[in-house]
């Protein structure tokens, strides 16, 4: 079991510009978090013809609870977390999630 953290976007006034700000700056600044075990993010498609309600959803996983913490009370998490105004001008929703595996063991 891990913990992840979702960050869900929402649909940003300028798609290309959110792509190249999140690829080049959000993504370095988010994978320097201690504790990250791993870190994935993607556009979303809908799987019939309605909108999707995010643009984009990044997923940060943690070992366990402690390592979380951690993660979230350091500076690194500080500084992705003010980065955020520079690109999600569709705002931004935050949870996070107690992940159990019902393929591996």
């Amino acid at each position: 079991m891990s913990i992840r953290v979702a960050v869900c976007y929402g649909l940003p006034q300028d798609t290309a510009a959110f792509d190249q700000h999140y690829a080049e700056v959000h993504v370095p600044l988010a994978r320097a978090v201690p504790g990250l075990i791993d870190f994935t993010w993607g556009t979303l498609d809908s799987l019939d013809d309605s909108s999707p309600p995010y643009y984009a959803i990044a997923s940060l996983y943690f070992e366990d609870e402690a390592s979380l913490q951690i993660g979230l009370a350091s500076p690194e998490m500080k500084a992705a977390g003010k980065d955020l105004r520079n690109f999600a001008s569709g705002g931004v929703t935050m949870f996070t999630q107690h992940e159990r595996s019902v393929l591996q063991p």
